[in-house]
């Protein structure tokens, strides 16, 4: 189906052609005429799937139905567990909101407190936020939530997995009564706990079920190499070397150690590369991730948590150095690339200890991944190593002079007025 043949406002259909998109996805094909009729929509979709324009055109198409000015009290809110996703969500609201008269602000921790503030009093049509500090905002009575009319739940599992449910509930508490809103909501899996957040409030939700087939796609080639521990790293760098119009391309570990590592020697091989982790200063994060986008940076390493709501367009290669240990992740992993209908690859290694996770992720997908070995000239064994960061070695003890007992240690118990205390 394309977009031409949905009852689209033509600003919106505008915004539409701006950013490319001419065919909708299955989740588009399937949400979109619900939301737009005007009923609560409970989407399992994964992300790569075209769901952040599928809630975006659906809202967009609904306040022009009813154009109102823009005030201090938000038409719309879109919730995001992550700060990334936020960002990511804001970005695509510009584009497919171009020609549309709409403010749409993000607030999340991390940066711009006053900032953020500042805009929610100068007033804003949609707000995209991280739950924390939009409760921020709203216990200091910076906006209101009573003229909400729609109300967007992204990745809602991930909400229950990063301990966020409190504060969603908190908020979907302060908004008016779910039959006089429109809620969508989306999720990796529809699961009990999902089911009844939607069931407690959403009014009488129309499910939309995107299965791991269709997320994963005919334009994601997959590829798995059994591989030793000792050898991924080498294989990795014959890989690098060979593999054809390798561009943009995402590493996943399963651990921030490994990440530092794994990133740590791609630098030493001539391959830059980052790290995006949890603790890393939001405002690092996001340059991080704007220098990927601009191929200032080749590689991206990334464990799945700190992945959560990583949007970019053009990764052509998806590489699980280690093979994740739930399939779900595996299907999130290698969506981050083949996205707006481009192709991708997604190439995973699996060792002897991760390899026992194999079955399930293919009983998930409903497919067998084709395999390989590695032949002998695929491997980089002349690599540059890093140096070993080992402590500093103990001094030894020099021999007692002949005849004489070592003299024993003494031990001094440090406190207030020893040298070497605080203060001194």
């Amino acid at each position: 189906m394309k977009f031409t043949e949905l009852n689209i406002p033509e600003q919106v259909m505008r915004g539409i052609e701006a950013v490319g998109f001419t065919d909708l996805t299955p989740v588009q094909e399937e949400s979109i005429p619900l939301a737009l009729a005007g009923k609560d929509v409970a989407a399992q979709a994964q992300t790569g799937t075209g769901k952040t324009a599928a809630f975006l055109i659906s809202l967009y198409s609904r306040m022009l139905a009813d154009p109102k000015p823009t005030g201090d009290q938000p038409r719309a809110l879109i919730l995001a567990p992550t700060r990334e996703l936020v960002a990511q969500i804001c970005s695509d609201a510009e584009g497919l909101g171009v020609h549309c008269p709409f403010k749409v602000q993000a607030i999340f921790g991390g940066i711009d407190y006053d900032k953020q503030r500042q805009a929610l009093r100068n007033g804003v049509d949609v707000i995209v936020a991280t739950p924390g500090r939009l409760i921020d905002y709203f216990k200091q009575k910076v906006f209101s939530m009573r003229q909400v009319e729609m109300v967007v739940i992204d990745e809602a599992d991930r909400m229950f997995d990063m301990g966020f449910i409190k504060d969603l509930r908190y908020i979907l508490r302060q908004l008016p009564p779910f039959e006089k809103r429109q809620t969508m909501l989306f999720s990796a899996t529809l699961s009990p706990r999902v089911m009844e957040l939607a069931y407690e409030f959403m009014n009488l939700a129309e499910r939309v079920k995107i299965t791991p087939e269709q997320v994963t796609g005919e334009r994601v080639e997959q590829i798995l190499y059994h591989v030793s521990r000792r050898e991924k790293f080498p294989f990795l760098l014959g890989l690098l070397r060979r593999e054809a119009a390798m561009g943009r391309t995402m590493l996943f570990v399963n651990t921030k150690r490994e990440a530092e590592h794994l990133a740590e020697r791609l630098n030493a091989n001539d391959c830059k590369a980052a790290v995006i982790s949890g603790d890393i200063d939001q405002r690092k994060r996001l340059r991080l991730i704007e220098d990927f986008k601009a191929d200032r940076l080749g590689f991206l390493v990334a464990t799945d948590v700190a992945s959560r709501g990583l949007h970019i367009d053009d990764v052509t290669h998806v590489i699980n150095y280690d093979l994740p240990q739930d399939a779900e992740d595996y299907v999130h992993r290698i969506g981050r690339t083949a996205r707006a209908g481009a192709a991708g690859k997604a190439i995973s290694l699996a060792d002897e200890d991760l390899v026992f996770h194999l079955p399930e992720i293919e009983e998930y997908l409903g497919i067998k991944i084709p395999s390989a070995f590695p032949a002998d000239e695929d491997f980089v064994w002349d690599y540059r190593r890093t140096p070993h960061k080992r402590k500093a070695p103990v001094p030894e003890k020099a021999p007692a002079p002949e005849g004489k007992s070592p003299r024993p240690r003494r031990h001094h118990r440090r406190g207030k007025g020893t040298p070497g205390s605080n203060g001194h």
